[in-house]
């Protein structure tokens, strides 16, 4: 095929002009507009519902903390703009910033603790036999379908000072000092039993998830794996890894959002005893809000928990962005 640099041009005469575009047609212009605006209209009816359901409330609440709002105020309905001393108030209350370092440290043990944990279930599941697996996988539902309430009452006869069966089992086995001990006597040891409780309830699903991941692993993979004589933990980071690490990083963000905010079980279990030491956020959101009857502070708290959850969730899109960036290069 012959191009314009491959034709001669006489000496003192102009090069031939460049062939002249044609504007595309009306039609043509009607259908790309149409394939840029189609995905927008789609997804235009979710953007109202979340902007209704979840966008409207985040506003009253806003408006919410700016006020002094307590019983007298919700009562006679007077609006009390006093800005931003309920923030003020909170953040330089040693007992809010207490409370804060608590439910961090407990949240992130509590989500380490459950993606071990979770994760040894879901290797083991994947080399157990079909029948003691399918055994596994039934206790696990049954552990995971039982009401939180339920599950927090058998802990607590479990864990009772005089009739508990662990205390009872530890002094059978030779720990004596165990007999008639508290394990709620101290707010380490009852955020103990409450991270236990939470625990045995969120590994379940994370097990699930993670066994899900490591199905979708090519078993060819593993086979090669094997014939190159790779050691187990060699075949993992090489194998299993790379199909679990992006659910894993999913379930790691389900997961803080959960134990961050969580608050039946701590509340059933001693209402945040003893003596405040086992308060988290929301259990402390709580007693500012409804116990207390102070409504704007608790609004200016539960907006200062969603600052923490919205970084958080900043934090997860982005690592979310640089995951699918890596698996495109």
């Amino acid at each position: 095929m012959t191009t314009i640099k491959d034709v001669a041009v006489p000496a003192g005469s102009s090069p031939p002009a460049p062939p002249r575009v044609s504007p595309p047609s009306p039609r043509t212009l009607r259908a790309r507009i149409g394939e840029r605006t189609v995905p927008y209209l789609l997804i235009l009816p979710a953007l109202i519902a979340i902007l209704v359901l979840l966008g409207w409330p985040t506003l009253q609440l806003v408006g919410i903390s700016l006020r002094q709002l307590d019983l007298r105020e919700l009562v006679t309905g007077q609006m009390v703009w006093i800005g931003f001393d309920n923030y003020t108030a909170a953040l330089t209350d040693p007992e809010f910033w207490e409370i804060t370092i608590r439910t961090l440290v407990f949240t992130a043990v509590i989500v380490i603790t459950t993606l071990l944990v979770a994760l040894f279930i879901a290797l083991l599941m994947r080399h157990l036999n079909p029948v003691v697996r399918v055994l596994l996988q039934v206790t696990l539902v049954l552990a995971w379908a039982t009401p939180v309430i339920a599950t927090t009452t058998v802990f607590q006869w479990m864990f009772d000072q005089q009739y508990g069966i662990l205390n009872k089992t530890l002094a059978q086995l030779g720990f004596e000092s165990f007999i008639g001990y508290s394990w709620f006597s101290t707010g380490t040891s009852t955020l103990t039993v409450i991270g236990l409780l939470i625990l045995w309830q969120a590994v379940p699903f994370v097990a699930f998830t993670l066994y899900a991941g490591l199905l979708g692993a090519p078993k060819e993979h593993y086979e090669a794996a094997g014939i190159d004589g790779a050691s187990p933990w060699q075949t993992f980071w090489a194998v299993s890894w790379p199909a679990i690490r992006p659910i894993l990083t999913m379930v790691t963000f389900l997961s803080v959002l959960w134990d961050f905010k969580v608050f039946g079980q701590v509340w059933a279990i001693r209402q945040g005893g003893p003596d405040g030491e086992s308060t988290t956020l929301p259990i402390y959101l709580y007693l500012k809000g409804v116990a207390g009857s102070h409504f704007g502070a608790a609004a200016a708290i539960a907006m200062l928990m969603l600052l923490v959850l919205t970084l958080i969730t900043a934090r997860y899109v982005q690592l979310l962005v640089r995951s699918k960036e890596a698996d495109i290069s």
